[in-house]
C-alpha cells in the first residue's frame, strides 16, 4: 500500500502493470484533500512518452525503483484524457477515471491536488505553482524529455521457391547384339541321305533393339532458412531541456 512516505520516491520511477510490462514514468502524483495520501499517477506513455495518462496507485506497490499497479497496460491506454485546470481534479474527473478501472472509490471527498515539484506536502489550504515562494525558499521543476528508442517488427520480403519442369535432350549409346548366318561345309559320314530330291533348310537369326523406358526417382531435397543477422542503426530525434537562470532585481535601480 502507497502513502505518503513513498512521495518522494514516485518521481520519475517506472510504472508496472499487472503482467510485468512497463507503462511509462511518472511526472506528477496527485494527492487526496484532507489526508495527502496518493491517489493517481500521471504517467508519460507512448513511444516518445508524449503521452500523459492517469493511473490508479493506491494498491500500488513500490520496489526496486518501480511501482506496480494492479491494472493492465491497455487500459491505461485507453485512459480518458482529463483537461485539469488549477492543478485540481473535481469529483466528475475522478469518477471517469474509476468508472474506467472499475474501481469503487470508498468515499467521496472533493478535488485531489497535484504534486509539481518534488516534496511531499499534506492538503494545501493555499495552493501554488511550481517555483512560487514559499517562506525564504524558491524552487522550480526542471524537465528534459528522453529519447525511448525500441523496435518493432515489420515485413521485409518474401522468398518462396518455385518447381517447374525442363525437357532436355540426352544421347546414350547401348550396346546391341545381332546374329549373322554362315555356311559350313564338312564331309558327309555314312549315308547317303536322299539322293536327287529337292531339301530345304533354315535357321532363325535375332538381333536386339533398344528399348526406351522412362522413371521418376527423387534426386535432392531443397528448403528455405532464416538466419538473424543484427546490426547497429543510428535513430536520431529531437528533444527539449528546460534551463534555468537566475534573475535579480536590484531595487534601488528599478529595474531587473
Amino acid at each position: 500500500m502507497i502513502d505518503q512516505t513513498h512521495v518522494e520516491a514516485l518521481y520519475d520511477c517506472d510504472v508496472i502493470d499487472n503482467r510485468g510490462e512497463k507503462i511509462g514514468s511518472v511526472k506528477r502524483v496527485w494527492l487526496e484533500d484532507g489526508t495527502g495520501k496518493p491517489m493517481w499517477a500521471e504517467v508519460q506513455t507512448g513511444l516518445f512518452g508524449m503521452k500523459e495518462s492517469f493511473v490508479p496507485i493506491q494498491q500500488g506497490t513500490v520496489a526496486g525503483g518501480a511501482i506496480t499497479v494492479p491494472v493492465s497496460k491497455e487500459q491505461v491506454k485507453d485512459a480518458p484524457s482529463l483537461h485539469t485546470s488549477e492543478d485540481h481534479m473535481s469529483d466528475e474527473e475522478q469518477e471517469a477515471l474509476y468508472r474506467h478501472y472499475g474501481m469503487i472509490p470508498q468515499a467521496k471527498t472533493g478535488e485531489h491536488d497535484r504534486l509539481d515539484d518534488r516534496r511531499a506536502t499534506g492538503r494545501r489550504d493555499g495552493r501554488h505553482a511550481a517555483g512560487d515562494r514559499t517562506g525564504d525558499a524558491a524552487e522550480v521543476t526542471l524537465s528534459e524529455e528522453k529519447l525511448d528508442v525500441g523496435t518493432r517488427r515489420v515485413e521485409s520480403g518474401r522468398v518462396r521457391l518455385v518447381k517447374h519442369t525442363v525437357t532436355e535432350e540426352r544421347n546414350v549409346t547401348v550396346p546391341v547384339t545381332h546374329e549373322e548366318v554362315r555356311v559350313v561345309r564338312e564331309p558327309a559320314q555314312g549315308g547317303t541321305g536322299r539322293a536327287f530330291a529337292d531339301e530345304q533348310a533354315e535357321v532363325t537369326l535375332h538381333r536386339e533393339e533398344p528399348v526406351v523406358q522412362k522413371r521418376t526417382e527423387a534426386t535432392e531435397r531443397v528448403r528455405l532458412e532464416k538466419n538473424a543477422v543484427t546490426e547497429q542503426k543510428d535513430v536520431k530525434g529531437e528533444v527539449r531541456k528546460e534551463r534555468v537562470e537566475v534573475e535579480r532585481d536590484d531595487e534601488s535601480r528599478g529595474r531587473r
